[in-house]
């Protein structure tokens, strides 16, 4: 469906480092840019972005590649879909391109139909709200009357479904969609006797987005008050909408986060459409669902800092300490805000500008362990028994923080505002870390010299395996893909000079002495530098990093990124001084090439050793492997000898 030139015109205008910073921050290192990982609870960035060479890799998972392969992950769509995100992304007309019909809808698949399904449904009730009298009567003056500017609904792309039983369901079906797509997406419910009704009937819309920007949900708020319904409905859960994994506002405010470096969190959707219409954009709902573990991650991939804003109530109060514990494990600095009574940030934002919500926000946002001492000390006062829990209550939420500096911080604040030594709190904070389940790598303990003092004992096996082999055979690719197209001179057996490349030079060493690699996947890139040679192209980490193959282009990415030099590990245990690669290439060529023979001459001899031990072997039979075996080792010593290595 997209031809072969959109797709490089794709790969030479499209900037990785743009595209991740829509989803990361990232910050200048070096060269390079780095930032905590989208897909893992690191705590340490180790989220590598390659500006020159225009690939990524993600060290804590291992993932890689480059910018389709981003999007791809990032979003969960397929490599064509990730291609249209990108050309939409930068304006690139896409050549050989067709529109789907209503045929080609129903034969995608269910997640692709979806997202389709819901973009149709997301115009539909825009014009049904700013194209009809029904919708400008009732969905419009609602807004209106609710304060809200034409900016702002056409921002957040604000809809109206009519009140009609199936406008939806008919609309739809003429456009194409099947039964099941319909049904599947829960906007429309069909009833055995063959009736359907739309379910967002005679309600105000707001469209839920992804993080890239596409529609995959609603919500839904009933305006009358004369029938029995719930007051807000939302989409249910199917392929593409996961309420756990989303946020109200969240396409709309990334930006926003990123260059105030913090989040605001709400509970409604008007509560980001007004804090939006004041000037606060970096604010984003967890709407009405509690804030669960996967919304907390997908604010930290933007900041650091959440100033959780609820109600003044006590609804809002235990709204915020659920919120409270599963921030701070994710080691994110929080502050709650609690509103005047009777005032929530819709109703606030309305009333003020940004500068006096700004100042608010500076003057009464609370550090947690303040803002739960505050609470509980009122309820407290003298009862020893009620501040005891209300201490409890604190080191349970100190323990949910992994970063111990964090933790030794936060108790010697609370020491100072409970009026209480920091040792009893240290104490009690080892106690609480002693009942949770210590993770693969470290345990916490107190120190027995100093109970106030926290130590950490490793419990990683640090007995590591190593294959040699598979190490100079992963060397021998990643020469491939950062030199591959290096010119190199090097000296024939009669010691004459010769020039060639990288790759040309790896090639003509496996054909002439018939080597194959044992890792599949690295021999399949010897067969793909082959086939490219025949056609008279040189095929480095450049052209396997932008392969649709997953795997070989997470393979290339994650060497072309590897931060280690070419056989590294393997000369340090040898006690051999480890130069800069890109200074002796043609050197770490030669090496290289000689250490893998002499690895598979190893194999041999260890093959032949295996066989001479057997009982059944004439003697003459033995006589001829101790030959070879011998004739073998003046081979291996030769070899050993070209390495500099002593045997």
């Amino acid at each position: 469906m997209i031809s072969k030139s959109t797709i490089d015109t794709i790969f030479n205008t499209a900037r990785v480092e743009e595209v991740i910073g829509d989803f990361v921050q990232l910050k200048r290192a070096g060269s390079n840019f780095k930032g905590l990982s989208p897909f893992s609870e690191e705590r340490t960035p180790s989220f590598v972005v390659s500006p020159a060479k225009q690939i990524w890799k993600d060290f804590s998972t291992g993932k890689g590649g480059n910018v389709v392969s981003f999007v791809m992950e990032i979003e969960q769509f397929s490599y064509p879909e990730a291609l249209r995100w990108l050309t939409k992304r930068y304006n690139i007309e896409i050549e050989d391109d067709v529109d789907f019909s209503a045929e080609q809808v129903e034969a995608q698949k269910t997640k692709e139909s979806l997202y389709l399904l819901t973009d149709v449904a997301k115009n539909f009730f825009v014009q049904q709200l700013n194209e009809t009298e029904e919708g400008q009567m009732i969905g419009l003056s609602y807004f209106k009357e609710r304060g809200f500017t034409n900016e702002i609904i056409k921002k957040f792309e604000l809809g109206y479904s009519p009140n009609a039983w199936c406008a939806f369901a008919d609309y739809a079906e003429k456009k194409g969609y099947s039964k099941e797509i319909i049904q599947a997406s829960g906007l429309v419910s069909y009833k055995e006797d063959g009736k359907r009704f739309d379910k967002f009937r005679d309600r105000v819309i707001f469209p839920i987005y992804s993080f890239s920007g596409r529609p995959i949900g609603f919500g839904g708020r009933i305006l009358r008050n004369d029938i029995k319904a719930a007051k807000y409905l939302n989409s249910p859960e199917n392929e593409i909408y996961h309420k756990s994994n989303t946020l109200y506002g969240l396409f709309q405010s990334k930006q926003a986060i990123l260059k105030n470096d913090q989040c605001f969190l709400v509970e409604g959707y008007t509560d980001v459409l007004s804090m939006h219409q004041a000037g606060i954009e970096n604010v984003v709902a967890s709407s009405g669902t509690a804030l669960t573990k996967e919304q907390i991650r997908i604010i930290k991939r933007l900041t650091q800092n959440i100033v959780i804003m609820y109600d003044g109530d006590p609804a809002g109060i235990k709204a915020s300490f659920r919120g409270i514990d599963l921030i701070l494990e994710q080691e994110l600095n929080v502050k709650v805000l609690l509103f005047p009574e009777g005032e929530d940030p819709d109703s606030f934002a309305r009333k003020h500008s940004a500068s006096e919500i700004s100042a608010y926000i500076k003057e009464k946002a609370t550090d947690f362990i303040k803002f739960k001492a505050n609470i509980f000390l009122d309820e407290a006062k003298n009862d020893p028994a009620k501040k005891s829990e209300l201490i409890r209550e604190i080191i349970n939420s100190i323990a949910m923080i992994p970063n111990i500096i964090q933790r030794e911080l936060y108790i010697m604040e609370t020491a100072k505002i409970m009026d209480i030594r920091e040792e009893v709190l240290f104490k009690a904070l080892a106690q609480r870390l002693n009942n949770t389940p210590s993770d693969q790598y470290t345990t916490i303990s107190p120190d027995a010299n100093n109970p106030s003092k926290l130590k950490i004992v490793a419990t990683k096996n640090q007995n590591e395996v190593v294959n040699q082999h598979l190490i100079v055979e992963r060397d021998i690719i990643k020469m491939i893909m950062q030199f591959g197209n290096l010119k190199v001179q090097l000296k024939d057996d009669q010691n004459n000079l010769y020039e060639t490349t990288v790759n040309e030079e790896i090639v003509n060493q496996f054909l002439h002495n018939e080597l194959t690699l044992s890792h599949a996947p690295y021999q399949r890139i010897i067969d793909l530098v082959i086939e490219g040679l025949e056609q008279g192209e040189l095929r480095t980490g450049e052209y396997f990093s932008r392969s649709e193959d997953y795997e070989l282009s997470q393979l290339a990415t994650s060497l072309m990124l590897d931060k280690y030099s070419i056989s590294e590990n393997w000369k340090e245990k040898q006690g051999i001084h480890v130069t800069n690669i890109e200074e002796s290439v043609e050197k770490n060529l030669f090496n290289l090439l000689l250490r893998y023979k002499t690895i598979f001459v190893e194999n041999e001899i260890k093959i032949l050793m295996d066989q001479s031990k057997s009982t059944e072997l004439l003697d003459e039979d033995r006589t001829t492997i101790f030959s070879k075996i011998m004739e073998l080792t003046k081979i291996k010593n030769f070899l050993n000898a070209h390495l500099d290595r002593i045997i």
